[in-house]
């Protein structure tokens, strides 16, 4: 497949740039080019082949599900020191629906 230089000034059109001739036929050229490697790779019988979620076998390093914060109310409790208006732990806030 390739394309024509009415086809990238149509394109160009629907994105909304604005190409003069001389950069329409650059993207024309590399467009073309693209479109060159897309059906090589196409080509290519990739029967068998399993899929891979990245090109190396890698492993993600995970760590250890543990708590971090050790004191989750002296938390809150300077947090809500510095809210306009707190009750009951809750941060009071004014009615937006009525």
């Amino acid at each position: 497949m390739s394309l024509t230089l009415e086809q990238v000034h149509r394109v160009a059109h629907l994105a909304r740039i604005e190409v003069s001739d001389a950069e329409a036929l650059g993207t024309l050229d590399q467009l073309n080019q693209i479109f060159t490697l897309i059906e090589a790779m196409q080509a290519i019988d990739t029967r068998g082949v399993d899929p891979m979620a990245h090109a190396q076998d890698l492993a993600q390093r995970l760590r250890q599900d543990c708590v971090t914060e050790s004191d989750q109310l002296t938390q809150r409790t300077a947090f809500q020191a510095i809210a306009p208006e707190t009750e009951a732990g809750l941060y009071l806030v004014p009615r937006v629906i009525e």
